[in-house]
């Protein structure tokens, strides 16, 4: 227990760190969006500080360390080019706009939140690592194929996403094309079913259940708070009556038929 509440520390310490510089850079640039790519790198980097400090099961660490980088890294990717060289995005024109005066002490605030959430997260990342055992469990092997296909799917979105918008021709149009047409928010729900899998593979450590934290907390962020709820209130004022009808005809979270996803509604 000493030894998972030090790699907190440690971990804590870098975080506080980064976020800080993070501030100070958005601070100069007049763009707090960047907090976006930090938040999402944030990971393979306490991956990585996690798999310096700890002496465990290799095999077992080294498939921690892959799978948070492949996933954080290309996340993160994603997000700058969607920052970086674009005007600010409206959530934090809204936030300052909200804040006025007060705007720079309360985005360090919400950038340090941030940091907690990251590190709070991390802890599958924690367990699997500090588990000795020889030979990986089926757990893990489970958990491996579903953050597979998650991190497949998401980036599937990511991609139909972008290149629905990069045709002029698609312009306030509302993108149906591949996995859209199935789901409003495909994208957040590949990205909640890689936290599933963390937590599937964490079952196969010490006191790996309470991990299911982390997939519930994401839910809730991506359908109550920042996710859907913000997205589709942009949506409905710029998109109107289109958006209505493809929000009252295809599933808000889920990638359902269509038929499947009006009866769930009428129901």
């Amino acid at each position: 227990m000493n030894h998972i509440l030090l790699l907190f520390l440690v971990g804590g310490l870098v975080l506080l760190l980064v976020f800080t510089v993070t501030w100070l850079i958005q601070l100069r640039t007049g763009n707090a969006a960047i907090v976006d790519t930090v938040w999402s790198a944030s990971f393979p980097l306490l991956a990585m500080i996690y798999f310096v400090l700890v002496d465990g099961y290799a095999p077992r660490q080294l498939l921690v360390l892959v799978v948070v980088c492949i996933w954080g890294f290309r996340l993160a990717f994603h997000l700058y080019a969607r920052t970086i060289g674009h005007p600010e995005d409206v959530r934090y024109v809204a936030l300052r706009k909200e804040w006025g005066d007060r705007q720079n002490i309360l985005m360090l605030r919400f950038y340090y939140f941030q940091a907690v959430l990251a590190l709070v997260l991390s802890l599958p990342f924690v367990l699997i690592m500090v588990n000795t055992t020889p030979a990986l469990n089926y757990f893990e092997v489970i958990g491996a194929v579903v953050w597979l296909v998650a991190v497949l799917g998401e980036s599937l979105a990511d991609f139909q996403l972008k290149n629905f918008k990069e045709d002029l021709s698609n312009k306030g149009k509302i993108c149906e094309d591949g996995l859209w047409y199935y789901s409003r928010h495909p994208n957040y729900f590949f990205e909640w079913l890689v936290w599933i899998s963390y937590f599937i593979m964490a079952l196969g450590s010490a006191w790996g259940f309470i991990t299911i934290i982390c997939p519930l907390a994401m839910y809730y962020f991506l359908t109550k708070v920042t996710g859907i709820v913000y997205t589709e209130s942009q949506m409905l004022k710029s998109r109107g009556q289109a958006f209505i009808e493809y929000r009252d005809s295809t599933s808000a979270f889920i990638p359902l038929p269509k038929k499947l996803a009006v009866d769930k509604i009428n129901n």
